[in-house]
């Protein structure tokens, strides 16, 4: 791919130590991991990355670490976002190390339910004095609003800024509309890993994934053979990996994601609370899934 967002984005988890610290260690490790397993781009501070439980000035040591380990060898976005414009604005304004990343990604506004104009307005301000591009998110079932395909088209026509969206509505229809009116250089990014392979036969440019952080070599391979027409293969891995994508859901992200990553030796098996690891017996259900792929 020749944009930066294009192929497969990983929505890094955060490691943590068993007293909740950050564990840097295993954060190395990982971005190494997913850098050698040939991913496209990082995503760092999302849902997946617990963002919600980190600190201000938590968040700033794992991007500068991240960027550190990184040294410029893929693109990397950050998530920034929230529900209060002003708050998102500061946070844009007060970030410190855009020399060394490539855009942000920042979710529709959540809790406080915005009208779909209100979305737009949104999105324009802080368009408005970000130095770097936009993906927009779309996660109703996270934030409580669908960011609709006319609110969505609206904004690729008129926020220049705005070069992308990552979309979890999982509505097809939906990501066909905008696929179909959309301008030709905005960009739509499969926010769920089951629906990867649909969303790039009808057009889209990749994924921003979760499970790309246990299997980032296999997860590329599958968005690259299906951006270059290489249907079969692509279909195989897709197939091959859709149980354990279902199931690393279950009990929610990144706990299902966490499990797996711990069944393979890459972290422990620790989140923050509210969060909490998956229970005993779906630890065991995802254990029999991991083997049945190895």
């Amino acid at each position: 791919m020749t944009n930066k967002f294009g192929g497969t984005g990983v929505a890094l988890i955060t490691p943590f130590l068993k007293n909740n610290n950050i564990d840097f260690d295993s954060l190395d490790k990982l971005v190494e991991f997913q850098i050698s397993g040939g991913v496209d781009y990082l995503v760092v501070m999302g849902t997946t990355g617990e963002a919600a439980t980190l600190s201000k000035h938590e968040k700033k040591l794992v991007i500068d670490r991240i960027c550190e380990i990184n040294a410029k060898r893929v693109p990397i976005v950050v998530g920034i976002g929230g529900n209060n414009t002003a708050d998102v604005i500061q946070q844009i304004k007060e970030f410190e190390t855009f020399n060394q990343i490539d855009g942000i990604l920042s979710v529709a506004p959540y809790y406080n339910k915005p009208s779909q104009q209100g979305i737009f307005l949104h999105y324009q301000s802080i368009a408005a004095i970000s130095p770097v591009p936009i993906i927009i998110y779309n996660v109703p079932g996270r934030s409580s609003v669908n960011i609709t395909a006319e609110t969505t088209l609206k904004i690729a026509r008129e926020i220049d800024k705005v070069v992308a969206i990552k979309e979890a509505s999982g509505d097809l229809e939906q990501v066909m509309n905008i696929l179909k009116n959309k301008p030709d250089d905005f960009m739509v990014i499969s926010g769920d890993d089951a629906l990867t392979f649909p969303m790039v036969q009808l057009g889209a440019v990749g994924v921003i994934s979760v499970i790309g952080n246990v299997f980032p070599k296999e997860w590329s391979d599958m968005v690259h053979f299906a951006l270059n027409g290489e249907n079969k293969n692509a279909l195989a891995l897709h197939y091959q990996f859709l149980d354990i994508i279902q199931n690393i859901f279950v009990e929610g992200n990144p706990a299902g994601i966490k499990a797996v990553m711990h069944q393979k030796n890459i972290i422990k098996n620790n989140l923050r609370l509210p969060l909490c690891p998956v229970s005993d017996n779906h630890y065991q259900k995802l254990t029999n899934f991991l083997l049945q792929l190895q």
